[in-house]
């Protein structure tokens, strides 16, 4: 499936801003409001469901013989314009 990418930022920051950025986003998701995301003079705004799917990821990429980079992803997802129920999966946690 393509992929359209309608906004994306990228840029080192310390674990208490990062941290408030998640926390503004879970506020958002708890009182069911929009996610607004800006960067310079971009901008999105997106409105998820009551139950979109969440995908958590962690990864270890790079060249075989060379540096690795670690990463946890983590992904709201739901059909546009639809209020998706998210599918059946494992229970996550967190720790």
């Amino acid at each position: 499936m393509p992929e359209e990418v309608l906004f994306k930022s990228e840029n080192r920051q310390s674990g208490e801003e990062i941290a408030s950025f998640l926390r503004t986003v879970a506020d958002n998701l708890e009182q069911g409001t929009d996610i607004t995301l800006k960067a310079g003079g971009e901008s999105v705004t997106l409105s998820p469901p009551a139950r979109p799917t969440f995908e958590v990821k962690a990864e270890r990429e790079g060249a075989t013989d060379g540096p690795k980079e670690l990463s946890v992803e983590f992904e709201l997802e739901w059909p546009e314009n639809a209020e998706g129920e998210g599918e059946p999966g494992g229970e996550l946690e967190i720790e």
